[in-house]
Parts: C-alpha cells; sequence; structure tokens
C-alpha cells in the first residue's frame, strides 16, 4: 500500500509503503535445511538472473509480489524451494522468454544443450498455448 505523508513539524511530504505482515513461511532446501522464506532473498535471487532482461525493477517487484501472494494462499507453514522456483518460472514464462531461460538454467543447474532447448520448448509451448 502507498500512502503520502506530511510532517506536521516542517511541512515536508513523503511517500511510504506498507505491506501486510504475513505469518512465518519456512523454504525446505534441497539438503533439507529450512529457513525463513525472505522476499529480499528471492527478489536478489531474481536480479541477479534476469535483471537486465525485465523492464524494470518495479517489474521484479511485480513478479516477487505475485509469487509471494501464491505462497501465502496455498495456506501451508512450509513448502519447497522448487515450489517457489516453479513459480517464478510461471510468471517469466508471461513476461520473457530469455528471462525465463536465464532463470531456468540457474534454478535448474542445466549442464547440458539438451537442457537449454528443452527449456526452450517449455517456453515456446506456453506461449502457443497463451495465443
Amino acid at each position: 500500500m502507498r500512502r503520502r505523508r506530511e510532517c506536521l513539524a516542517c511541512q515536508h511530504r513523503f511517500t511510504t509503503y506498507e505491506r501486510v505482515e504475513r505469518p512465518n513461511l519456512a523454504v525446505v532446501k534441497k539438503d533439507g535445511d529450512r529457513e525463513l522464506f525472505d522476499r529480499n532473498k528471492l527478489f536478489a535471487a531474481i536480479h541477479r538472473s534476469v535483471g537486465k532482461f525485465l523492464t524494470s525493477e518495479m517489474e521484479i517487484e511485480d513478479i516477487v509480489s505475485e509469487v509471494e501472494n501464491d505462497l501465502y494462499g496455498l495456506g501451508v507453514s512450509e513448502l519447497p524451494s522448487r515450489t517457489i522456483g516453479d513459480l517464478v518460472l510461471d510468471q517469466l514464462a508471461d513476461r520473457n522468454a530469455v528471462a525465463y531461460v536465464r532463470f531456468a538454467s540457474v534454478y535448474r543447474e542445466f549442464k547440458t544443450v539438451e537442457e537449454f532447448e528443452d527449456a526452450l520448448r517449455q517456453i515456446r509451448d506456453k506461449q502457443h498455448q497463451a495465443e
């Protein structure tokens, strides 16, 4: 939520951004470790993987918000990290094919050309289904 405020002492106007505080959500990592969901960590991971292929940091923030809403909408207290990655890929598939493949290559740890080809095939299929 965005709010415009004014300081009564100096009459300076400023903007604040607020978000509803949500219950803790545990993420189960590949190695079995658990840690609390951290939207800043998710933002950084997406930015690092695909930052220059999206139009703005606001677009990344939109993706993070969508993923976060989807996660809390599941109504669970813990989930595998794979679920988060899959939700990010769903968001990227609708926005930018190159960003999708770049994130998939990092997230799924591609090691062969065939794995890149599979990701390209998946994004093409999603784009054709959307048409």
